[in-house]
């Protein structure tokens, strides 16, 4: 076990689950992510070893099938998985995310509907909030939902969705006003309806189509994709937690361990890129020594270090507080923002320490550069994160006088 991004006090049970997850990130995806990545194709065999170890059920209950672990063992198989190769990460994530949902908001017939489906990994989640002129002001939602009669028809256009194409279920948040008299706050109209579909492209149930994947820098692999609801009827036993107008809330949970997942995802591609260029330095001769003996490359060494150390701290201390019941807003938005930015620090510096090699699309560290701007944006950019983090501040440290 490498030196960086040790995490103290774990107990044996979580200590195995990560050491598992290490040896198959180290034996299944690391030798094949590259290949995998330039020809963006969907990592389907290590989805499925996912799908054997339990992941996919990690933090689901154990009286639905799942293995009932801690946010904080979650986040450190992710950021282990993120260290592989950061599009596997986020093929876990939505699921997780949508899982989580469930777990806290759902009714006692969806839990019981869907969790142990999820746990063994037969039906994939994703989740959508986003569209095509929304960027961060949720509350500009415009896509619709209209009760008639035991129905809801859903109509709009969603954006940006992680496993678009390959999920089965999707947590779509709309506006509906159902209940919610004229002039009622943008974030008290929004309700999460929980879509069933078939996995693929094109129109995958009556009134709803994946168009396809969009194209991205990085990211591969995993499919991306829009959302286009055209008269789609869904049952009002779908509406999340069966009472309208909570969508926003509990969508703003789920994003909220999302963040610790984006932070995990930094810590693991910055600790990947540290490796890479701690290994590099070593071997790559200047001047008649290898250039980890110049000062110069000791200096970003010792950055990079520091970096990936302060990010998992940030990272554990987010997961740890959530865990214990606690309000972690605050804390995930710290982690989310500081793992982000200096994983985007330290893959710089590992691809500067290549040389004119970093620029080669033979050397790994090619990928790991178009991956980390991803981090910059998702669950929230930095700007959104410091507003979160400020407003946070300001109630904790009301001024008195």
């Amino acid at each position: 076990m490498a030196r960086l991004a040790q995490t103290a006090g774990l107990t044996d049970v979580q200590q195995e689950i990560v050491s598992t997850v290490r040896d198959f990130v180290d034996k299944e995806i690391i030798p094949v992510a590259t290949e995998l990545e330039h020809r963006d194709e969907y990592p389907q065999q290590i989805v499925d070893g996912l799908k054997e170890l339990g992941l996919f059920g990690l933090m689901i209950p154990e009286e639905y099938g799942g293995l009932g672990e801690s946010l904080l063992t979650y986040a450190l198989c992710v950021e282990e998985i993120a260290r592989g190769w950061m599009s596997v990460s986020g093929i876990i994530n939505t699921h997780f995310i949508v899982a989580y949902m469930l777990m806290q908001h759902g009714t006692q017939e969806q839990k019981d509907h869907f969790l142990p489906r999820m746990a063994a990994g037969d039906i994939r989640g994703a989740f959508s909030m986003s569209e095509p002129a929304l960027g961060s002001d949720v509350s500009a939602i415009s896509s619709k939902a209209v009760r008639d009669g035991d129905e809801y028809v859903l109509t709009g256009q969603k954006m940006w969705l992680t496993n678009g194409g390959t999920s089965s279920l999707v947590a779509v948040l709309v506006r509906s006003d159902e209940g919610h008299p004229e002039g009622t706050a943008p974030h008290k109209s929004m309700t999460t309806f929980l879509v069933e579909k078939e996995p693929g492209f094109g129109e995958v149930r009556p009134g709803l189509t994946i168009p396809g994947k969009i194209e991205k820098m990085g990211y591969k692999g995993v499919d991306t994709t829009e959302l286009i609801m055209d008269g789609l009827r869904v049952p009002a036993d779908r509406v999340l937690g069966g009472v309208t107008g909570r969508g926003f809330y509990q969508m703003m949970d789920g994003v909220e361990v999302g963040r610790v997942n984006v932070a995990a995802r930094g810590c693991g591609v910055a600790q990947r890129a540290f490796e890479l260029g701690v290994s590099y330095a070593q071997q790559r001769h200047t001047f008649g020594k290898p250039i980890a003996q110049h000062q110069a490359i000791q200096f970003k060494l010792a950055e990079m270090a520091t970096k990936v150390e302060a990010a998992h701290a940030m990272m554990v201390n987010a997961a740890r507080k959530k865990d214990s019941g606690q309000r972690n807003d605050l804390e995930a938005g710290m982690a989310k923002y500081l793992a982000s930015e200096y994983c985007k620090e330290v893959v710089e510096d590992a691809f500067r320490i290549h040389g004119g090699y970093g620029f080669s699309k033979e050397y790994e560290i090619e990928r790991l550069y178009r991956e980390a701007p991803m981090l910059l944006i998702g669950e929230g950019t930095a700007e959104i994160q410091k507003m979160i983090i400020g407003r946070r501040l300001l109630e904790e440290y009301r001024f008195q006088g």
